[in-house]
């Protein structure tokens, strides 16, 4: 096959997923071959990151080793049934979509296929994505391998069973937006006290950034490090009880369940 890894769609996602891999340099740009159905879409991101284009999936999956399944679950019966006459029975099918199960996908293509459903997220854009990956039974360690570390090339990724995808997808791949709301929060209320706005998205995205990086690296229990920060009668414990106050922790919890029972429907 010509090229090393392909992409069926040009998505948020698959973008995101491509620039990461660029930067990564673990795969050329000249390795990469991407499609869409219009040629003006095709054109622009030839031009701006020098891959490949075409405008057939069937070119796609014809001529690529790992195919990515980078278009909205709605449409994976039809693409499937587009390209499923032109896989090669070595080729490794990669879906990032939320709702598809392995099962499903399988019965889409109505043969033996090896297939790895993945969910990440958009943060792979900056080389900080976190991603799940699940093969199916017929992906062999060496193949399953070489997924994993184009997923590590743009981020983080762990092997987890599927039956754990909804939690996944409700705490990581849905939760970039719970904290792009969070940040642009904390700026408005920092712009209401008199911060110029470009200071505040600095300070509120700088300070997010930092509490996370004190979870992975000092591997504390996030409440510990909270205890930190609250001196008594100061004003973080004062924060910290308004936001108990607002059920801040619990409107949390309860947006993710929402999440992964939307994401439990998609996959039925």
């Amino acid at each position: 096959m010509k090229y090393p890894v392909g992409f069926i769609g040009s998505g948020n996602m698959a973008m995101a997923m491509l620039k990461g891999l660029l930067k990564s340099e673990l795969i050329l740009s000249n390795d990469i071959l991407m499609s869409n159905p219009s040629q003006t879409k095709v054109n622009r991101f030839v031009e701006d990151y020098k891959i490949n284009g075409t405008t057939s999936n069937q070119d796609v999956a014809n001529l690529c080793q790992i195919v990515i399944l980078a278009v909205k679950p709605y449409l994976y019966p039809a693409i499937i049934d587009e390209i499923k006459e032109s896989i090669h029975k070595e080729t490794i099918i990669v879906s990032i979509a939320a709702g598809p199960t392995l099962q499903m996908i399988e019965d889409y293509f109505q043969k033996s296929i090896k297939v790895v459903r993945t969910m990440p997220n958009t943060p792979a854009q900056v080389g900080e994505a976190m991603s799940a990956i699940i093969p199916n039974r017929n992906v062999t360690e060496n193949e399953l391998n070489q997924v994993i570390a184009i997923f590590n090339s743009f981020g983080k990724c762990e092997v987890v069973s599927e039956v754990l995808i909804d939690s996944v997808i409700a705490v990581s791949g849905s939760s970039p937006a719970y904290v792009y709301m969070m940040i642009e929060a904390m700026a408005d209320a920092a712009v209401l006290q008199g911060m110029p706005r470009n200071l505040a998205y600095e300070f509120a995205a700088q300070a997010v950034l930092g509490a996370a990086k004190m979870v992975l690296e000092t591997g504390m229990h996030p409440g510990g490090l909270k205890d930190q920060v609250c001196s008594p009668g100061g004003t973080t414990i004062e924060a910290v009880a308004k936001l108990e106050q607002e059920g801040f922790r619990a409107s949390i919890m309860n947006a993710m369940e929402a999440c992964a029972k939307k994401s439990k429907k998609m996959s039925k």
